[in-house]
C-alpha cells in the first residue's frame, strides 16, 4: 500500500493516525460537479472506477443503480486485493482511462498530484481527467444531476424538506458507524481502539432505537442517509465484527437493523451491488497490519433474501 507523492508511487502507511493511535481518514482532492460548465451531464461521458469491497464506492454503485444509470455512466472494477501498488484494474486495465493501476488514472488528471489514490473515481473521459472522488458528492450528483437520463423515476433521495436532518444523521452515522469501524479496526493502542469500539456501538444503539418507531432513518421516505448506512451494515457481520474487532454484537442481534437491512438489500437492483466474497477478499488478504497471514475465514452465514417486517411501520413507496 502507499500513497502518490509529487506524481509518483510511493510506499508508505495508507492509514494515518494521530499520536493517540487513532486513525485519521485523509480528505479527498477532486471536488468538481456535473452541472458545472464544464462538466455538464451527458451519457456516455463518466465513468466511475469503485472497489466491490469499499463501502464508499458501494454508493455509488448504489445510487448508479436505483436511478437506472447503467447505460449513460460507465463502470471499472479494481481487484479485490489492495497491495503495494495500491488498487490494481480488472482484467488487465481499464480501457477507458487506460490504466492498470487508480494512482494512473490520478496521475493523468494531476500529474504532480500528491495523496491518496481511493475509490471511488468519477472521471471525465472527454476532458481525461476526474471530476471528483469524494463518494458522498457522487451520490448528489448521481441522484438529481442525471435526471433527465435515468431510467427509472425515484423520489429525490435529498429532498430539500429533510436535508436539515438529513446532514444530522450523515454526520453521527459518518463519525461513529461509516468511519467508526475503520477508527476501531486500525486502532494501534488499546485506549484508541476501546472508545472507538464504544462509540460504534453507542451509535448503532441510536439507530436501532431510532428504527423502532420509523420505517427509515428520517421518517416514511428513503432518504440518502438509509444507504449511506445500508453500504457499512452489509458489510459489518462478514467483515466488521471479526477482521475489525468491532464484536459486541453482529448486526444479526439487533431486531430492527437486521429487518432494515434486509428490507434495503432486497430494493430492486441493490442485491447485484453487493459482493461479500470479494469484500471478503480484499479486506482480510489486504491489511496485513490487522491479519498477517491473509487468512479468509468461511464464515460468517449470512442472509438477506428472508422475509423483513419493515411493512408494519408506514411507508412511502419508492
Amino acid at each position: 500500500m502507499g500513497i502518490m507523492v509529487e506524481g509518483k508511487w510511493t510506499q508508505q502507511d495508507f492509514a494515518k493516525r494521530n499520536e493517540k493511535g487513532s486513525y485519521v481518514r485523509p480528505t479527498t482532492a477532486f471536488r468538481n460537479f456535473i452541472g458545472e460548465a464544464d462538466f455538464p451531464a451527458m451519457a456516455g461521458r463518466y465513468h466511475l472506477v469503485v472497489a466491490h469491497a469499499c463501502p464508499w464506492a458501494h454508493r455509488t454503485l448504489i445510487f448508479r443503480a436505483l436511478k437506472g444509470l447503467e447505460d449513460v455512466i460507465s463502470v471499472a472494477y479494481v481487484e479485490p486485493l489492495m497491495l503495494e501498488n495500491g488498487w490494481v484494474l480488472m482484467d488487465g486495465g481499464d480501457p477507458i482511462t487506460g490504466a492498470k493501476y487508480t494512482h494512473q488514472i490520478y496521475a493523468q488528471a494531476v500529474p504532480d498530484y500528491s495523496g491518496r489514490c481511493s475509490v471511488p473515481v468519477l472521471w471525465d473521459k472527454e476532458a481525461r481527467t476526474i471530476v471528483n472522488n469524494e463518494s458522498s458528492d457522487i451520490i448528489r450528483m448521481l441522484n438529481s444531476a442525471f435526471d433527465g437520463l435515468a431510467t427509472k423515476s425515484l423520489p429525490n433521495m435529498y429532498p430539500e424538506d429533510l436535508r436539515a436532518e438529513i446532514d444530522t444523521v450523515n454526520e453521527l452515522v459518518y463519525e461513529n458507524i461509516n468511519n467508526g469501524v475503520y477508527r476501531t479496526g486500525f486502532a494501534t493502542t488499546q485506549a484508541a481502539y476501546e472508545a472507538s469500539f464504544k462509540n460504534v456501538f453507542d451509535a448503532l444503539d441510536r439507530m436501532e432505537a431510532r428504527l423502532d418507531s420509523r420505517r427509515y432513518l428520517t421518517g416514511p421516505r428513503i432518504t440518502e442517509a438509509d444507504w449511506r448506512l445500508f453500504a457499512t451494515l452489509v458489510r459489518f457481520d462478514a467483515v466488521y465484527v471479526g477482521h475489525f474487532k468491532c464484536n459486541r454484537q453482529r448486526i444479526a442481534d439487533f431486531p430492527n437493523l437486521s429487518n432494515y437491512l434486509r428490507e434495503l438489500y432486497q430494493w430492486p437492483g441493490i442485491a447485484a451491488t453487493v459482493d461479500v466474497p470479494r469484500t471478503k477478499e480484499h479486506y482480510y488478504g489486504s491489511h496485513d497490519a490487522v491479519n498477517p497471514f491473509g487468512i479468509v475465514p468461511l464464515g460468517p452465514a449470512l442472509d438477506f433474501d428472508s422475509p423483513h417486517d419493515r411493512e408494519r411501520l408506514p411507508g412511502i413507496a419508492g
